[in-house]
């Protein structure tokens, strides 16, 4: 069995890369092989609307024209098992880096009849994990609810399986003293990542384990 995640924070060491590490660390649980892909190390654009990928005979039909440094990744997961997206939310939103993942992933094999079909190798689980420093509460205000959902349902619709974990209120500067960050109590903010972040790697593990076993 293989899987990868990829991480759309430019963060190697950060919420976004740990809980794909750990969720990694399940699937490796169950013998599975592993990767992880930091997407700030790679060279690549978002989708160029070209659609070669939809034209009827083409070379490029499903696949894309592009060939940048994103494309041996994109070949890579069309051998998965499993996938799992991280990003952390930016804007209300998923990182550029990982918004162009998806365009150049998903796009290319999402046609359109009606209703729409998937022309996806096959199927596989897929989840993704989002890092966030709202709240819970605050998280349904910025309309962010609504951007999971909808992600959740793209993948199930042209991968075949999806689900979400999300990580609230994250804790980001090791010295909070050092940024204007002035709303956020520090000591709330230390204690928080204390008790509750390590709450969060259970079910990123589980969610490995989870999507190798269903396979076994």
């Amino acid at each position: 069995m293989n899987i990868i995640a990829l991480n759309g924070s430019p963060k190697k060491n950060g919420n976004t890369a740990m809980l794909l590490e750990k969720a990694l660390a399940g699937a490796a649980s169950q013998g599975a092989n592993t990767e992880l892909v930091h997407l700030y190390d790679l060279e690549y654009k978002g989708c160029h609307s070209c659609f070669a990928c939809k034209t009827r005979g083409g070379k490029s039909y499903r696949a894309g024209a592009m060939n940048d440094g994103l494309s041996p990744t994109l070949n890579r997961i069309r051998e998965v098992d499993a996938l799992i997206l991280g990003s952390p939310i930016y804007f209300g939103t998923v990182s550029g880096e990982m918004k162009s993942l998806m365009e150049r992933l998903l796009f290319p094999v999402l046609t359109d009849p009606d209703p729409p079909a998937s022309l996806f190798f096959r199927k596989i689980h897929a989840g993704f994990i989002y890092t966030m420093n709202t709240t819970e509460e605050q998280m349904n205000n910025y309309s962010i609810g609504q951007h999971v959902a909808l992600n959740e349902s793209y993948l199930k619709r042209i991968l075949g399986s999806s689900e979400s974990l999300l990580s609230f209120d994250t804790y980001q500067f090791t010295d909070y003293s050092k940024v204007i960050a002035d709303r956020f109590d520090p000591e709330k903010k230390a204690k928080r990542r204390k008790e509750f972040f390590p709450k969060d790697c259970e079910p990123a593990f589980a969610m490995g384990v989870r999507f190798i076993k269903s396979e076994s």
